[in-house]
């Protein structure tokens, strides 16, 4: 990808060699002579450029004053921010100055402002080449940085909770209000499956920090002293194989989003040092002898009743009422059931387009299978079950005797008087399913091919070619 480079340069002999140095080592160059161009470039035709490399004094002001000032338009003009509030034209591109009368306080002033470097003239031209290709890492990696957190911003927004349901649109609007105020905790309950790890992701990617981090832990999945330092970092032998210092999860969300899943398995001294945390808004490192001041929104999940927990003392009620200043139960799939008309399409819409799979149709007795199903897993099981049946499947028809949901016999199953029972707790990945099923077909069709294809609803030719995939022997 060719980027953009910026020269603001009066001097026209050397304005004219680095642009076509810099054309010539591959850069889309851009010249202006003055500062007047150079905003006219930046603000009014919106030009992005990746670097910016710019004289210190020209005749109509001074590029430090100009860098300033352009930074400041360019994160207050509507038209210059994308939907994610990003500030653009010129805001994110790395600045790099020339000057022939060079002084500390400049090189101060413009290193304070965020510019890249400051150099001298003359500046060896060996030596540009090397700032500039360090300061195009740079900016482009911030640049990719900001893309992703456009991306997620526009993502994750309210509208991402599918559903026209009643409780789906309650949750809708819950979630539209909740990031429009700084709120600095939150619980979200529900089943397992219910889409808690979305639900936080909204709140921070659609309120005031979708610019700072959102840092994520599963309280269940890490053994307390793990948990311990994660959470609050460690400084050198504060535990034996601390060999180096480590900030923890709640410094690394420092401005952002901390989201604590499963929250209700964290042990009780932890909840103690963690509700200090949230009331002094400072942290201290395991042996560490200062505390760091940290500013964390807490969006804390259990898929348990928190409350009755604090009640029968396995929880701390006081860090309970601390978290819950506003509480977000998200529903189960059973009880929203006419969800499943917007999220099954969009389901095989996702795995079509992952798998390069044509699923188009879905007949009715599918769609009867999955509104009579309970759904225990929620939303996670709903997902797993039209992953596999897109990857299973070998046409525009959704094949439903892949569903296998528990109580209900598959088409398979009929046919061959009896069923093929896969676990469906994530304990076996889907190639290790679709592996089994074939070689169980196989096994049953005397290793003849066209049987276990007829048995399957495929044709000989897919199977074939998962038969040489997973290496199984046939006799056709």
């Amino acid at each position: 990808m060719i980027e953009t480079l910026l020269i603001i340069e009066d001097e026209k002999l050397l304005g004219s060699e680095l642009s076509r140095h810099y054309r010539q080592s591959g850069w889309d160059v851009v010249l202006a002579t003055n500062l007047a161009e150079a905003r006219d470039l930046l603000i009014r035709q919106k030009l992005e450029p990746l670097l910016i490399l710019s004289d210190m004094n020209l005749p109509d002001g001074n590029a430090l004053d100009f860098m300033e000032q352009c930074k400041k338009e360019t994160g207050n003009t509507d038209d210059s921010r994308d939907g994610g509030g990003r500030a653009m034209h010129g805001a994110i591109a790395e600045w790099l100055f020339l000057t022939g009368y060079g002084n500390v306080p400049d090189s101060v002033r413009a290193l304070r402002l965020g510019a890249y470097d400051f150099l001298e003239k003359p500046c060896d031209l060996d030596r540009l080449d090397l700032i500039v290709a360090s300061a195009a890492r740079s900016a482009s990696i911030q640049r990719r940085v900001v893309d992703q957190t456009k991306h997620r911003h526009r993502r994750y927004t309210p509208d991402a909770y599918i559903g026209h349901s009643r409780q789906a649109q309650g949750i809708r609007q819950l979630l539209t209000r909740l990031t429009q105020v700084p709120f600095s905790a939150l619980i979200i309950g529900g089943e397992s499956g219910t889409g808690k790890g979305l639900a936080a992701r909204i709140l921070h990617y659609g309120g005031a920090r979708a610019q700072q981090p959102m840092i994520e832990v599963n309280c269940a999945a890490l053994p307390r002293e793990l948990l311990e330092s994660e959470l609050f970092g460690h400084e050198p032998g504060a535990f034996t194989g601390a060999a180096g210092r480590h900030r923890g999860l709640l410094e690394q969300a420092d401005g952002g989003t901390l989201f604590m899943d499963e929250i209700g398995e964290m042990p009780l001294d932890l909840q103690a040092k963690l509700l200090k945390v949230i009331e002094d808004h400072k942290v201290r490192r395991l042996g560490g002898e200062k505390e760091i001041q940290v500013d964390v929104q807490i969006v804390a999940a259990s898929n348990r009743d928190l409350e009755k927990m604090a009640q029968d003392g396995n929880f701390r009620a006081d860090l309970y009422h601390r978290l819950s200043v506003f509480k977000l139960i998200l529903p189960p799939l059973r009880e929203a059931v006419e969800d499943l008309d917007e999220l099954v399409p969009l389901f095989v819409a996702e795995y079509n387009a992952k798998a390069g799979r044509q699923v188009k149709d879905i007949p009715e007795a599918v769609w009867d299978k999955l509104k009579a199903h309970h759904w225990p897993g929620n939303v996670r099981e709903l997902r797993n079950a039209i992953e596999r049946c897109v990857l299973f499947s070998d046409g525009p028809i959704f094949p439903g005797q892949w569903l296998q949901l528990p109580g209900q016999s598959s088409a398979a199953a009929v046919q061959n008087e009896q069923g093929i029972w896969l676990p469906l707790d994530g304990s076996m990945a889907l190639d290790d399913m679709d592996g089994f099923i074939i070689k169980t077909a196989l096994e049953r069709a005397g290793n003849n091919l066209t049987a276990a294809a007829r048995a399957l609803g495929a044709t000989r030719e897919t199977l074939r070619y998962r038969v040489r995939k997973y290496n199984l022997k046939i006799t056709d």
